[in-house]
């Protein structure tokens, strides 16, 4: 089984008209704050009986719990946390909600636990410098749910009962310190567990009642990926996405006492089929899910695919994601979404057919003045397909579109993509004139195994190699001013920033660094303690500090700050886990050491990106000056 999932955790993560006259585009701006402030209402979810929904919203500028019941026009607060947004609830059971939250984004993240009435909140998980996973929520048993906690050895995670009501923990096994995911079946039983062997290759361990000792039932490089998705409905094999002997992934059924595949339910021979779906209530699978240059779906039961279908025909032209059930399902909460719009929030009653509003995530978005997010594909200089989107402001088009001021936006992770959907940085940028350019650069998830080893060792190279063919792609269409080109990214996408003014220093006009990797050696030194098994993998996959020593050097933007032609501005959040904020420390020292100014922000409250919103505002006002003073012609700087 692979872990390339967990290595992805490296990744991070407004109203105009607009009119031509004599060839020039002129629009007033949005407001800023009206692309990043927290939504109206997110995050909605049924309670198991049905009776009420949850959501998230702003609470003294803090995203927090809110439970209503349905046909009321109120809603309670169950939490009022003042420092930092909630990451994350659940319901517990029809009485009590949990709910994650880490400290000023250290991603120590903390299980707490909230009665339906605002009473008996406590810290389930309260133990200092220690992470909460959830591994099973155990929605058919109420008092319980199956976490992992690194509280007895920060590199690994050991699975405990955890009795929701009053915090008592019971260790259900002790990881022998090389397993990094533990499976549970539809009982809730501990029966797999996904383990690292040799450091480069992944076993999967089984085991055919809690009674028994785990047996290894597999074992294959981690380059190869059986990834368990849950067990078949009599709890006796399991459902997974692989790619054992094919390029892409596939959804197969396997069978743990023979270690083979029973067989291929859906596969798709251009992107790989990830995600799997069932009826907790009726036992049948619903949907796989693959990504194309849009969420795609694959239905195996006609009532879901009926259900969606009806709710399409009556949404129009949105895309829509069937979200939270009740135990029941005869209730489902339904959300619709564009490249254009975050969405609304609505209730579907199967009994009735009925669908009613709820909420729209953010009401003061006017998609009609939002700009279209494009699928393009440009092909490599070694010949690969390279799939992207371009986003350009509003009343242009890829035929009237020329010598616009470009951002090059790389995504974090590597090993993740960028999708089809409502972006606040992108639509922000296009409406301040900028034409907006995405790629999924190889190593990119989603189409295949080769296309994704294509990046090994190559950070720096090949990897950049693409984003500068795709720059220089949109110049030859005539789309982009070569003269003022940016490029602005996130953890990855920061380094491929830092890359792409070192490496092709006369490319960009301007540079934004995010949360960004500078020097490969400190990066390999500080990462997470539980990141620490997987360290001969990245050593494949980016680079091994004593064998590829030069290469690493070559690759690392702090040894060549002297290449540097761009003006730089670098963004820190101080407690960041992933990065650590001496990667940006060392870069803005190389570069004032050359007596080189450099624009750097640190938020002290802050981790792997900024989530308070006043820390956000903060960032974008300040990118926005940014890049317009030296993107930006005189005539063109909207007032």
């Amino acid at each position: 089984m692979s872990l390339m999932i967990l290595l992805m955790a490296l990744a991070i993560f407004g109203s105009y008209g607009c009119k031509q006259k004599e060839g020039k585009m002129t629009a007033k701006q949005i407001p800023l704050e009206d692309f990043f402030k927290n939504p109206e209402k997110s995050g909605y979810q049924l309670s198991p009986d049905g009776k009420y929904f949850s959501f998230m919203a702003p609470y003294m500028r803090r995203m927090n719990i809110f439970v209503q019941e349905i046909g009321k026009d109120s809603a309670i607060r169950l939490t009022s946390d003042t420092a930092r947004d909630i990451s994350g609830y659940f319901w517990g059971n029809n009485n009590r909600i949990l709910y994650l939250k880490d400290t000023g984004g250290d991603e120590n993240y903390k299980l707490y636990g909230v009665n339906l009435d605002g009473s008996n909140l406590v810290a389930l998980t309260d133990f200092p410098g220690v992470r909460t996973e959830v591994i099973d929520d155990l929605p058919d048993i109420d008092e319980f749910v199956i976490v992992g906690l690194n509280k007895r050895d920060p590199k690994v995670f050991d699975p405990y009962r955890l009795n929701i009501n009053t915090g008592e923990l019971t260790m259900l096994a002790e990881n022998p310190g090389n397993i990094q995911a533990w499976f549970t079946d539809h009982d809730g039983k501990l029966r797999m567990a996904s383990a690292i062997v040799d450091g480069v290759n992944t076993s999967l361990l089984y085991r055919n009642t809690e009674a028994d000792e785990f047996k290894t039932i597999l074992t294959t490089s981690f380059k190869e990926t059986l990834a368990p998705q849950f067990f078949t409905f009599d709890n006796k094999n399991f459902y997974a996405s692989s790619n054992l002997n094919r390029d892409k992934m596939v959804i197969v059924e396997f069978d743990p006492n023979t270690a083979k595949e029973v067989k291929v339910l859906y596969e798709n021979p251009d992107y790989d089929v990830e995600g799997l779906s069932f009826s907790r209530a009726r036992k049948v699978l619903t949907t796989a899910r693959y990504t194309s240059w849009k969420v795609e779906r694959h239905f195996f039961d006609k009532e879901i695919e009926s259900i969606f279908n009806k709710v399409k025909k009556q949404l129009g032209d949105y895309e829509i994601s069937i979200g939270s059930a009740n135990k029941a399902e005869d209730k489902f909460i339904i959300r619709t979404y564009s490249d254009k719009s975050l969405g609304t929030y609505y209730l579907y009653d199967k009994t009735s057919d009925k669908l009613t509003k709820i909420a729209d995530v953010s009401p003061w978005i006017d998609e009609t003045n939002m700009a279209n997010q494009t699928p393009v594909e440009f092909k490599s200089r070694d010949g690969l397909t390279i799939h992207g989107y371009l986003t350009l402001p509003k009343g242009y088009t890829v035929e009237n579109a020329r010598n616009l001021p470009v951002v090059v936006n790389p995504h974090g992770g590597p090993w993740y993509r960028d999708t089809w959907g409502f972006n606040p940085e992108i639509q922000f940028l296009a409406n301040r004139g900028y034409a907006v350019f995405q790629m999924n650069f190889r190593g990119s998830t989603g189409y295949g195994k080769k296309f994704w080893e294509s990046s090994f060792k190559q950070w720096g190279k090949a990897m950049q190699d693409d984003i500068t063919d795709g720059v220089n792609w949109l110049v030859e269409k005539g789309i982009a001013d070569k003269d003022r080109i940016a490029i602005y990214g996130g953890s990855y996408g920061g380094y491929a920033t830092l890359a792409g003014i070192t490496l092709t220093p006369d490319l960009y006009a301007a540079a934004v660094d995010y949360v960004g990797v500078s020097n490969l050696f400190t990066f390999m030194k500080t990462i997470p303690p539980y990141w620490k098994p997987m360290l001969d993998m990245m050593y494949e996959m980016v680079g091994d500090p004593v064998k590829d020593s030069l290469l690493m050097r070559e690759s690392s933007p702090v040894f060549h700050v002297d290449k540097i032609k761009a003006p730089l501005f670098i963004a820190q959040g101080a407690n960041d886990p992933r990065v650590n904020k001496d990667e940006s420390d060392q870069m803005v020292k190389a570069l004032k050491d050359r007596g080189i100014e450099v624009e750097y922000m640190v938020k002290d409250n802050e981790g792997h990106g900024f989530q308070n919103e006043e820390n956000q505002f903060d960032f974008y006002r300040a990118m926005e000056k940014f890049l317009g003073s030296h993107l930006m012609k005189k005539e063109e700087i909207k007032k």
